[in-house]
């Protein structure tokens, strides 16, 4: 029997792995959190940053590859949803053990990226004012000018990185995939639904929230129980029996 499912959580632009730790004490045990870390940031904050979609992912996939060795998910939200699908299609590439579930959140499908959404961001100016907009930032923040160079340092990295990303139209994976989003963000709802394209299996989802770009935190009960409950097939086939998985 396995004790638990890792799922492998990719923090969204400008964040860390520290996004996540809550969710250690709050989703079912049998779900193993594993908060990723991205270099230049917290616990990694003496490493530079890694500023090109196809390099992080490479990397990423050989940092975690003892757990993606064996069964496992992955879960990322708006940036980090872009990197958990291309973990997921890297390991398809290398011929390494796929995850038992996908789960996106707050991000169009690979295909429909808007292009024109990092052009212009290229300044202090312009970082501080797509904060603000995407909204989901303490206040605090702002009015701290240590944090604030951390952050801007941050985000203008990742927001680089999302530049770099060449949507190159490999094959659906066969795996199940499951999509999040907020009713109120500014992706339009055609863009989210095209992460059907993304999966060849018959298990696809499109689950909506109430909420802008940051719906995971204005609603996280309603966020976590759907990610318990698009993970407990997988967990159940792994032989943990259902009313455990569901409980």
């Amino acid at each position: 029997m396995q004790a638990s499912l890792p799922l492998l959580c990719l923090p969204c632009a400008g964040a860390s792995a520290t996004m996540y730790l809550r969710w250690r004490r709050v989703l079912p045990r049998w779900i193993e959190v594993v908060p990723v870390e991205l270099p230049g940031r917290g616990g990694r904050l003496d490493e530079n940053f890694v500023d090109d979609f196809d390099r992080m992912v490479a990397q990423l996939c050989a940092e975690h590859e003892g757990v993606l060795r064996g069964r496992y998910a992955l879960f990322g939200h708006s940036m980090g949803a872009l990197l958990a699908w291309g973990m997921a299609q890297h390991q398809r590439q290398q011929h390494r053990p796929l995850p038992d579930a996908l789960i996106v959140s707050g991000s169009a499908a690979p295909s429909q990226r808007d292009p024109d959404r990092f052009l212009d961001i290229t300044d202090d100016a312009a970082l501080i004012a797509d904060l603000r907009k995407q909204g989901g930032t303490p206040d605090e923040l702002f009015d701290s000018p240590e944090l604030l160079r951390m952050t801007l340092d941050t985000l203008g990295a990742d927001y680089r990185l999302c530049r770099s990303f060449v949507h190159t139209d490999p094959a659906p994976l066969p795996v199940p995939l499951h999509v999040l989003a907020g009713r109120q963000d500014d992706i339009a709802p055609w863009r989210m639904q095209a992460w059907a394209a993304e999966t060849a299996h018959a298990r696809f989802t499109l689950d909506w929230f109430e909420g802008g770009h940051f719906f995971i935190r204005q609603h996280e009960t309603l966020v976590l129980a759907a990610l318990a409950r698009h993970l407990a097939p997988a967990v159940v086939a792994g032989g943990v029996d259902a009313a455990r998985a569901l409980a």
